[in-house]
């Protein structure tokens, strides 16, 4: 971690991954999605509509993995005081937000032809809005103050206390009655048949690729505009 303290360091590594992550999440993303738009079965209860759970499915992981790596930099910003840690922050927001808020139009989706709804204000679909109201919030308090450090440290509070919305996510199918579905992979195994299964994990790790390479580019942008910022500043005091 120490060794990716230096920007100039961090922005050589991100340039060199970027592309490769990019173009390995294409090409699993295009196989999932092939796969379980075309080749895979259909639901024996909810027919061809189960097939939107390619792109669902993985946008709720990504959308709670974001938020909570999000967290754990605003948390090494504050404690070690490192360099690229709130530079991170600023980056996975507005990409978590992204996929928070195709989770949530995919799930409208689904549960038109499943539930009968668009929406039901329940545990798992609430929970899950208040995730990207999070975002939204922590995207709005990095530009709210003039003062770049000042807006980092109140975005990393709100991102770090919002941590406690995602146990409610995790568990809401359990502690309350929800229309929502319990949680089909766990632990213990899947309930899923292998050949919905294959096609769901390839997918997620394509869109997990892409979302490291959305934050790695980000990233990239944020330290050069610190870097020009600096310069500017340096030619204004020796001017």
């Amino acid at each position: 971690m120490h060794a990716l303290a230096n920007p100039a360091r961090f922005r050589r590594l991100a340039e060199a991954l970027t592309p490769w992550l990019a173009g390995a999440g294409l090409l699993l993303v295009g196989t999932g999605l092939f796969i379980g738009l075309v080749l895979a079965p259909a639901d024996y209860l909810q027919g061809q509509s189960v097939r939107i759970m390619y792109v669902h499915v993985p946008a709720a992981w990504l959308a709670l993995g974001g938020y909570l790596g999000m967290a754990l930099a605003a948390l090494t910003a504050r404690i070690w005081k490192h360099p690229v840690a709130d530079v991170a922050v600023h980056a996975i927001a507005p990409v978590g937000a992204t996929f928070a808020a195709v989770c949530l139009l995919t799930g409208s989706i689904w549960g038109r032809p499943t539930w009968g709804t668009w929406w039901q204000w329940d545990g798992r679909l609430t929970s899950m809005l208040l995730l990207f109201f999070l975002y939204l919030g922590v995207i709005a308090l990095l530009s709210a103050w003039d003062d770049r450090a000042q807006g980092a440290r109140a975005a990393g509070l709100l991102a770090i206390v919002g941590t406690i919305n995602l146990p409610i996510i995790k568990f809401s199918v359990e502690w309350w009655n929800t229309l929502h579905q319990p949680a089909s992979i766990r632990l213990s195994g899947s309930s899923i048949h292998a050949a919905m299964l294959q096609p769901l994990l390839i997918s997620a790790i394509g869109f997990a690729l892409l979302f490291a390479a959305a934050v790695f580019m980000r990233m990239r942008a944020i330290l050069a505009e610190q870097q020009r910022e600096a310069r500017l500043r340096r030619r204004a005091v020796a001017a």
